[in-house]
């Protein structure tokens, strides 16, 4: 396949982020002799930088890291948890049951924290040191890119909302143009905070450091600037409550596709759609279909709905709620829901499967009219070093939804939207619950060894997308860059994760490069379709690290769509 970019080959180590800039931050840090930890962590911290339309420092940042000394999948949540205030009723009582725009969608934040504990578990360096490109590009400005400008254009509106937002970025009265330096002073201030607090205690070791640099964060001047402003605006964010937070050590669930064992967040995150759809998948000769043909579409966009329909059932905080994730992925259970997907379209998200001591729940909202229109959503990094170690993270969270907090350039968590305020669902919000995060950052191993690290942005499109790359490696041997460039398509069939949950049934959006015989056999299966554009940046933006067995090479692949780029060497 003819590809827009190539495949960027290296020997040693390889990075691949939603940012060039971002991916410079931790390919610096590689040079500069820090393993994959440490580059992503910063080049993490740069996207919330570069993009933080839709990546805040004080967002989160779910992170996959593959540790090749020790053979070991380690899985940090780096998702916040609601205040000890929250309060469903409040929802239902002042805002028949919505979620409105602002501070009380907020939870903790949680990316500081989901950084400084991957440095301080598995890096090598400090946080002044990772940390230094970032604080740079928001004390010096970078050049606004067009993917950024067009986001803040379009919801200027929002932006206006509040005065502090307006500061930052609509710093004119007006969005940045393309190619203006974009400055973000306040934040800058705030990381150098943490790294001089950090420089405080370096005569006491590494991980002392660190840790002064995350109580900065949560038990100092930050967190006293947040919780003083949710106090003077009826936010619910306390000093309390950022003092307690921490991240969590999760398991990742997995499955085994063609050999490959994929690794992916559990049912805290919708982590668990894509080893539920590849088990689905299991079953069919995608190859004998052909790639992106109706058959093969068809069956992919079916598969989708049966995982999503588990999602919305199932999912939950699984330390609130009980969630049958080892049923949900077995094999027996993946051969009969497979049998559902026959040679029509479902006419909307199927029913969830039934799962023993578990009630079935008929609480699908009504279809939403018009468009798809999905909230600001994310960005990615993956990373492998010279050791054979990976990182994998989805950091995220959007600034137009959310104040920023004066004095501070960020914008904490509004994770709080992809929670429900039905009291039936396992994603309902309660007090120091997590809601039911998108961000789902995965690994592949074969044989036991690194396969590859890969992710995408896109709310509820990234396991379509990356489902969709996957198979284009695994199942028709693409090359990393063509896979991630093939044409792409997604379904909407399902309630959204975020806030306000639009439904739109039988919606499946293809790029247009599918062409016009392809769509009329889709719509005669049933499906309602619609056309994209050539390369949409909707349909997800993955990137991946892929470890070549035939000749060491490591392959880095970035998505076009977006401004993502790979750099190794």
């Amino acid at each position: 396949m003819a590809v827009y970019r190539p495949t960027i080959t290296g020997e040693r180590y390889m990075i691949s982020a939603g940012h060039y800039s971002a991916t410079h931050a931790g390919f610096k840090i590689l040079e500069a002799g820090g393993n994959a930890i440490d580059a992503g962590v910063a080049a993490g911290i740069a996207l919330g930088i570069l993009q933080t339309d839709r990546v805040n420092f004080a967002g989160v940042a779910p992170i996959m890291i593959w540790l090749a000394d020790k053979q070991q999948v380690v899985n940090i949540d780096g998702l916040g948890t609601w205040p000890r205030a929250a309060s469903l009723d409040y929802f239902h009582k002042h805002h028949d049951g919505k979620m409105p725009p602002g501070l009380l969608r907020a939870v903790m934040p949680a990316a500081p924290a989901a950084w400084i504990a991957a440095l301080e578990q598995h890096g090598t360096m400090s946080f002044g040191e990772v940390a230094a490109e970032a604080t740079r590009l928001a004390r010096d400005g970078f050049a606004m890119h067009e993917f950024m400008a067009d986001y803040i254009k379009d919801n200027e509106e929002s932006y206006r909302r509040w005065p502090s937002s307006m500061a930052v970025f609509l710093p004119k009265g007006r969005p940045p143009a393309i190619g203006e330096r974009f400055v973000q002073s306040e934040l800058a201030a705030i990381l150098q905070y943490m790294i001089d607090e950090e420089a405080a205690h370096k005569g006491k070791g590494r991980v002392a450091g660190l840790r002064a640099a995350r109580d900065a964060f949560y038990k100092g001047d930050i967190a006293q600037k947040i919780a003083k402003y949710h106090r003077e605006n009826e936010g619910w964010v306390t000093a309390e409550d950022l003092a307690a937070y921490e991240v969590s050590f999760e398991t990742p669930v997995r499955t085994r596709f063609h050999g490959v064992d994929v690794y992916a967040c559990g049912p805290w995150s919708q982590g668990p759609v894509l080893p539920q759809t590849l088990n689905l998948l299991s079953g069919f000769d995608l190859k004998a279909m052909g790639h992106n043909s109706p058959q093969y579409v068809h069956t992919i966009v079916e598969a989708l709905k049966l995982s999503f329909a588990d999602r919305h059932r199932y999912y939950g905080d699984p330390k609130f709620v009980k969630v049958p994730i080892d049923i949900l992925l077995s094999p027996a259970y993946a051969d009969q829901r497979r049998q559902l997907i026959g040679a029509s379209a479902a006419p909307g998200m199927p029913e969830a499967g039934d799962v023993a001591g578990f009630a079935r729940l008929h609480n699908l909202p009504p279809p939403t009219p018009g468009e798809p229109n999905p909230p600001p959503d994310t960005s990615y990094v993956c990373v492998v070093d010279a050791q054979g170690n990976a990182f994998s993270a989805t950091p995220s969270d959007g600034s137009s939804a959310m104040p920023v907090i004066p004095g501070t350039g960020l914008c904490p968590s509004s994770r709080g939207s992809q929670s429900w305020t039905d009291p039936n669902m396992p994603a309902v919000m309660a007090p120091g619950k997590r809601p039911r995060l998108t961000p789902n950052p995965a690994l592949a191993l074969k044989d036991g060894k690194l396969l590859m690290p890969f992710g995408s942005p896109g709310n509820d499109i990234q396991p379509q997308a990356m489902t969709q790359v996957f198979l284009n490696i695994v199942v028709f041997g693409m090359e990393p860059q063509a896979a991630v460039e093939a044409p792409r398509f997604a379904t909407y069939s399902f309630p959204s994760s975020s806030e306000p949950h639009a439904y739109h049934p039988a919606r499946v959006n293809l790029e247009s490069r599918f062409d016009s015989k392809t769509l009329d056999q889709l719509a005669k299966l049933g499906h309602k379709v619609a056309p994209w554009r050539e390369i949409e940046w909707r349909a997800g933006a993955v990137c991946a690290v892929r470890v070549n067995r035939d000749n060491g090479l490591l392959e880095g692949a970035a998505d076009p769509r977006r401004p993502c780029y790979a750099m190794g060497i």
